[in-house]
C-alpha cells in the first residue's frame, strides 16, 4: 500500500531532524572525544579479553591524567592566546626538584618521615613547587614582552635552562624526602576500591576552577579575545602585554603544581619527572578542540583529549590479542593529534 504524502513528509522531516542532530553533535569536539572514549574502552576491552574496563585500570589512568591536566591545563591558556609554552616539561622537573633540594639540602629531612608526619612538609614542597613555577612563567613572559621573542623560541631557551638547572641542583640524582604517599592511596569506600584519591580530587578540583576561570570571568573573556584579535584587543584598552604575562605566569604555576603532583607520586624531586611532558600536553590540548591559531578552546574538551591519550596508552599495554609494542605509543600520539587537526579544519569548511 503506498504512503500518503502526509507520511512521506513526516519521514523526511525525521530524517532531516536524525541529520541535523547528527551534524551539531559531531562538531562539536566534546562528543566527538566521548564517543571515541566509548568506543576505544569497547576495543580494549575485547583485546585484553575482558580485564580493561575495571577500578584498577580506571585508577591507572587516572593517576596518569592527574600528572598531565595540569600540563595540558597550562597550555590551553597559553595556546588560546596564539601561543605557546615548551616549558612545562621542564617547569614540572625543576620545581619538583628544588622542592626536594628545600627539603633534603635545606632542612636536612629524609624519606623516613612518612604519613601524617610527613604531611606539613609535602604541604610546604607543594609551596615551593608553585612558587618555582610563577618565577618560570614570569622568565617567559619578560623574553616575550620585553625582549620581544616569539613564544616558540622563548619557551625553548627556558626549556633547556630549566632541565639543565635541574640536573645541576639534583647532581643528576633523585632528592628523596618526607612524603605522605597515603595522599596518592584510592579511597577504599564499603570494601570497594574506588579509583580516585586525594591527589586525583585535588587535581580535579584545579580543572573544575580553571574552567570556570576562563569561561565565566573576564579574565577568559580577555584571554579569548587576545588570541582572536590582539589589534582589537589593545584598541579596547586591554594591555596585551600585561594580560600575556598573567598567561605565562598561570601557565608556569600549574606546571609548578604538576611538579608538586609529581614529588607526591614518586617520593621524590627527579629532573626526569618532567622529560617529555610537553609533547603530551600539546597534543591533549590540541586533540581536546583548542586551535593552535589561537582564539579556541574549552577546558571540557582538554580534559577529554588528555584522558583519551591515557586511555590509549593503557589499553595498548593491555591488549592480548595482538602484541603491541610500547613503543607505539608515539605513533599513536603523533596520529591522534594529526585526527585532530583534521576534524578542525573539517569542521571550520563547515561552519563556511
Amino acid at each position: 500500500m503506498a504512503k500518503s504524502k502526509q507520511e512521506i513528509a513526516t519521514s523526511e522531516n525525521t530524517v532531516r531532524s536524525f541529520g541535523a542532530w547528527a551534524k551539531s553533535t559531531f562538531s562539536n569536539q566534546s562528543a566527538i572525544l566521548v564517543v571515541t572514549l566509548l568506543i576505544l574502552a569497547i576495543l580494549f576491552q575485547i583485546g585484553s579479553e575482558g580485564i580493561f574496563l575495571n577500578f584498577g585500570t580506571l585508577g591507572t589512568i587516572l593517576e596518569d591524567w592527574g600528572s598531565y591536566i595540569l600540563l595540558a591545563l597550562a597550555e590551553t591558556f597559553v595556546v588560546i592566546t596564539g601561543g605557546i609554552d615548551l616549558s612545562v616539561g621542564a617547569t614540572v622537573s625543576l620545581s619538583s626538584v628544588v622542592a626536594g633540594w628545600v627539603l633534603v639540602q635545606g632542612m636536612h629531612l629524609d624519606a623516613t618521615t612518612q604519613g601524617s608526619a610527613a604531611l606539613p612538609y609535602v604541604l610546604l614542597a607543594t609551596l615551593v613547587a608553585l612558587l618555582v613555577g610563577l618565577a618560570v612563567g614570569a622568565l617567559n613572559a619578560f623574553l616575550i614582552n620585553i625582549l620581544k621573542i616569539v613564544p616558540f623560541i622563548a619557551t625553548l631557551a627556558t626549556m633547556g635552562a630549566m632541565g639543565g638547572l635541574a640536573i645541576i641542583i639534583s647532581g643528576g640524582m633523585p632528592l628523596q624526602g618526607p612524603n605522605d604517599f597515603s595522599l596518592g592511596i584510592a579511597y577504599n569506600i564499603g570494601g570497594v576500591q574506588l579509583p580516585i584519591s586525594t591527589t586525583i580530587v585535588c587535581v580535579l578540583v584545579i580543572t573544575v576552577i580553571a574552567g570556570l576561570y576562563l569561561h565565566k570571568t573576564r579574565f577568559g573573556l580577555y584571554t579569548f579575545a587576545l588570541g582572536s584579535n590582539p589589534f582589537a584587543t589593545r584598541a579596547a584598552g586591554i594591555s596585551p602585554a600585561r594580560h600575556l604575562t598573567k598567561i605565562y605566569m598561570l601557565s608556569g604555576g600549574l606546571a609548578g603544581l604538576a611538579g608538586a603532583y609529581a614529588y607526591v607520586r614518586l617520593g621524590a624531586g627527579s629532573p626526569s619527572n618532567g622529560a617529555g611532558m610537553e609533547l603530551y600536553a600539546i597534543a591533549a590540548t590540541v586533540i581536546g578542540g583548542a586551535s593552535l591559531m589561537g582564539g579556541v578552546g574549552r577546558v571540557v574538551g582538554v580534559a577529554l583529549g588528555t584522558l583519551v591519550l591515557f586511555t590509549v596508552q593503557s589499553g595498548l599495554l593491555m591488549v592480548k590479542v595482538v602484541t603491541v609494542s610500547p613503543d607505539l605509543k608515539q605513533v599513536i600520539v603523533a596520529i591522534l593529534i594529526a585526527a585532530a587537526v583534521a576534524v578542525q579544519t573539517l569542521q571550520k569548511s563547515n561552519r563556511r
